[in-house]
């Protein structure tokens, strides 16, 4: 598990640094979740299905966290059923992974924000020299079974890290697993998706992820995410 977190993080990487080699004007154009971009994919997605019977992805290990684990291969998409990825797509020097969700049912197009992938990268990588020089990761206040916060300032991190949702706006916190590997913690914006559509949603609460709230009402996906249930109208974390 560890290493497959890892390299999963590293993929990632790999993808937002190519992102990162168009000129910044460029860039700075490419920042924004265009619907028409959005719809122009999904219709390559649903023409390509219906013309082959399978879906225009990326091969990836059956145990990719369920958001992670269908990114679409545009090559198999140009030209004949795009002319070229959107310009927000990392492929074309943006900042977003373009995935698909619901595969079994109906294929749907999301979006993964690099960004927060590279916030992980940096904080995973102050955690882990930590640990290398002091034989311990700093954890700080347990928020859940196996899930805890962590002691920044034993990082020399004067702030505690956050990272801005691409979904609402608010600025996430940083939560870890005892083996030291970050997640960023949703329950902000879960919280703000519960009173606007949990009436909505019949959810057994303190058994059902609730994640794909998130998923249905955004553009986006959660990515590094842990299960959440809602419990008494609340987000909460689903334990094992």
């Amino acid at each position: 598990m560890k290493n497959k977190f890892y390299l999963c993080v590293s993929f990632f990487l790999i993808i937002f640094l190519t992102g990162c080699l168009y000129p910044e004007d460029r860039k700075a154009q490419n920042q924004i979740p265009y619907e028409d971009q959005l719809q122009s994919v999904q219709n390559a997605v649903d023409q390509y299905l219906n013309d082959h019977q399978v879906l225009p992805i990326m091969n990836r290990d059956q145990d990719t966290p369920i958001y992670q684990k269908y990114p679409i291969d545009f090559n198999k998409l140009l030209p004949r059923y795009i002319q070229e990825p959107p310009g927000n797509a990392y492929e074309n020097g943006g900042v977003f992974q373009y995935v698909l969700v619901n595969v079994e049912e109906n294929p749907t197009v999301k979006l993964i924000d690099l960004r927060i992938v590279e916030a992980i990268r940096d904080y995973q990588f102050q955690i882990n020299q930590y640990k290398r020089e002091n034989k311990y990761i700093p954890f700080g206040k347990v928020i859940d079974k196996h899930l805890f916060q962590l002691n920044h300032e034993a990082l020399g991190i004067e702030t505690t890290p956050q990272v801005k949702s691409p979904i609402t706006g608010n600025h996430l916190p940083f939560i870890v697993n005892g083996q030291g590997e970050i997640f960023v913690d949703y329950s902000q914006d879960l919280y703000q998706l519960l009173q606007g559509y949990g009436d909505i949603y019949d959810f057994e609460e303190g058994q059902e992820d609730i994640r794909d709230l998130i998923v249905y009402h955004s553009h986006f996906v959660p990515v590094f995410s842990v299960p959440y249930t809602v419990v008494d109208g609340m987000p909460t974390f689903l334990s094992d």
